[in-house]
């Protein structure tokens, strides 16, 4: 669209374009993600419509979502047409999103597959810049009994300590452990450090009788299991 041209306001579209009335007549999921941040937007600018802002602002993070709820106030204001309110909005919705899918996770709902510990971590690592070291603490029915981030790092790499992740399972009498780090690139490809990790916490956790299930390296909306892979 040409910037010097004036849009045509949201209330002069036809009624089925319009998001707010989209959303009461067809329903949430008919929205596109645009349409969904042009709601919270309210309004756009004297040449860009709300709808247009939001496209503008997906593209900015190549239409990632995840992308997006990484971006500070700071950040977000720097684009054209958005003020600290529409920021805040933005950054609030995006937050209760992600505690609704917290939220979805019964408190003791019995760990059986890798995705069930992806459930578990993903919330306390999908927005975060650095790479984060987190663990699973589970007793013997396989139900949780805590996360707990053991350490954080820079983009490139975090540091785990054996004794200190042993130390706190014992302290909360954990019968199970399951490790977890991201990997802010996205690329869920374990390094040489990780499987050298990986094996050590594993011939620990033997000594101990305390075994480690599984390690996992989250990187957006998937991850990598080191018990789905064979390699536990």
């Amino acid at each position: 669209m040409d910037d010097n041209k004036v849009r045509v306001p949201i209330k002069y579209w036809a009624e089925d374009d319009k998001p707010r009335e989209k959303l009461i007549s067809k329903g949430k999921e008919a929205l596109s993600d645009a349409e969904l941040l042009a709601i919270l937007l309210r309004s756009g600018t004297k040449t860009r419509s709300a709808v247009e802002l939001g496209r503008d602002l997906l593209q900015q993070v190549d239409n990632n979502l995840i992308g997006l709820s990484r971006l500070s106030a700071e950040e977000l204001t720097r684009h054209n047409g958005i003020g600290e309110a529409k920021a805040l909005s933005i950054i609030a919705a995006l937050e209760l999103g992600m505690r609704r899918r917290a939220a979805e996770i019964p408190v003791k709902k019995t760990i059986s597959s890798s995705r069930d510990a992806f459930e578990i971590f993903y919330p306390n690592l999908a927005d975060s810049l650095y790479e984060e070291f987190w663990v699973l603490f589970l007793n013997r029915a396989n139900r949780k009994i805590s996360v707990m981030s053991v350490s954080e790092g820079g983009q490139a790499g975090t540091v785990a300590d054996p004794k200190k992740i042993f130390k706190m399972a014992l302290e909360q009498n954990a019968a199970y452990i399951i490790l977890c780090h991201n990997h802010p690139s996205g690329n869920l490809r374990p390094s040489d450090a990780d499987i050298r990790l990986t094996r050590k916490m594993k011939e620990a956790g033997q000594l101990l009788d305390l075994p480690v299930l599984d390690h996992l390296i989250i990187g957006d909306e998937k991850y990598y299991s080191f018990a789905d892979e064979g390699q536990m």
